[in-house]
């Protein structure tokens, strides 16, 4: 994939630019040059769900002057819970989430350059996807992107900001490479499938989506600024039901021996080919399977072909096939496929075998 590298436009001597982040300039360890720093930030979002979209909002509101928006998934109804940037017609049309933020956020700021990518984050695309960007922000939703997001940091020397919520809780943590702990540091290796909870397992209230997501973006504009002397350099957490809410002072925390940022092997940027292209997604009873080397389907012909053997439904960046009431595929024009209705890998791969053919 080509990965579009634009140089933002000079807004600082327009009206329409002066007007628009008056109140952000106004606020003094921002002021007009953090808002030229921002207007040349380039950022890079991995994940437009629940958190995503609120990070999403805040960066593009705020100004940055490059935003990318990387998710695999498309909209469903029960996200319109949390997820803020979507709405019920999305939801109808399964609309691709990277596509739909886009669009709505593009009628928020026209001034800032918002490029959505519709792809599952990869060892064989991350280092393509997550470079060019002054940031990262996870807004994903397991562990495995998360260490992935942490190698590709390290190898790159790209800040990335981590954040977490399920239930009433969450967390969120900065990692700069070289200086503060890194994500194995602190955690080690990704929890055993099926072991961690989830937002499928466990449920979430949207407002501890917001608090996490905003305190990921209030440090991403300290960082995009220059203003390191107020960077929080602790791991917060909260849980907003139980009034609950505690920070750990994690800059003693690094380890000489942390296997990523100790010993510099980068375990998930170098992981097995097939074990990152079959995977069981957590709680959602579906099996995502991504080709080895990148397809491209004519979706409408695959739709055809599908038709008499069951319910299709096609839009530009997606076929649903209905197998039966309880099974279906989604499948994408580079050849992924979310199996539905079954978190069996041998049965997910037979099913994509006998109606994708890959």
């Amino acid at each position: 994939m080509n990965i579009r590298r634009v140089s933002p436009l000079d807004h600082s001597a327009t009206s329409s630019y002066t007007e628009r982040y008056s109140r952000q300039m106004l606020f003094a360890p921002i002021g007009p040059s953090g808002q030229a720093s921002l207007s040349r930030a380039r950022v890079a979002i991995v994940g437009m769900g629940a958190l995503g979209t609120v990070l999403s909002n805040h960066m593009v509101r705020a100004g940055v002057g490059y935003v990318r928006l990387i998710d695999r998934d498309f909209v469903e109804p029960s996200n319109l819970q949390r997820q803020m940037l979507y709405d019920e017609e999305d939801a109808a049309s399964s609309s691709p989430k990277a596509v739909a933020a886009a669009e709505r956020l593009r009628k928020i700021n026209s001034l800032v350059d918002i490029e959505p990518i519709v792809t599952d984050l990869n060892r064989t695309n991350a280092e393509e996807l997550l470079g060019g960007v002054d940031i990262i922000l996870d807004g994903s939703d397991n562990f495995a992107v998360r260490f992935l997001i942490n190698d590709i940091s390290l190898k790159l020397g790209i800040p990335w900001i981590y954040g977490g919520a399920v239930s009433s809780r969450g967390v969120s943590m900065t990692v700069l490479p070289g200086e503060t702990p890194c994500l194995r540091c602190m955690f080690g290796q990704a929890p055993a499938q099926g072991t961690a909870e989830t937002c499928d397992t466990s449920g979430v209230i949207g407002p501890i989506i917001h608090v996490v997501a905003s305190h990921q973006a209030a440090e991403a504009l300290k960082l995009l600024v220059g203003d390191l002397e107020h960077l929080n350099r602790k791991m917060m957490h909260w849980d907003l039901w139980h009034n609950l809410f505690s920070s750990i002072d994690v800059s003693g925390a690094r380890k000489p021996d942390c296997p990523a940022c100790g010993l510099h092997h980068l375990e998930y940027l170098e992981a097995d080919i097939e074990g990152e292209t079959i995977q069981s997604l957590c709680g959602r009873n579906s099996v995502q399977i991504q080709p080895v080397e990148p397809a491209s389907l004519n979706l409408s012909e695959r739709a055809e072909l599908l038709r008499p053997l069951g319910k299709v439904e096609l839009n530009p960046f997606l076929l649903k096939f209905h197998i039966n009431e309880e099974q279906k595929l989604v499948i994408f024009p580079d050849g992924r496929c979310i199996v539905q209705g079954t978190d069996d890998i041998v049965t997910a791969k037979s099913l994509y075998s006998r109606y994708v053919g890959m």
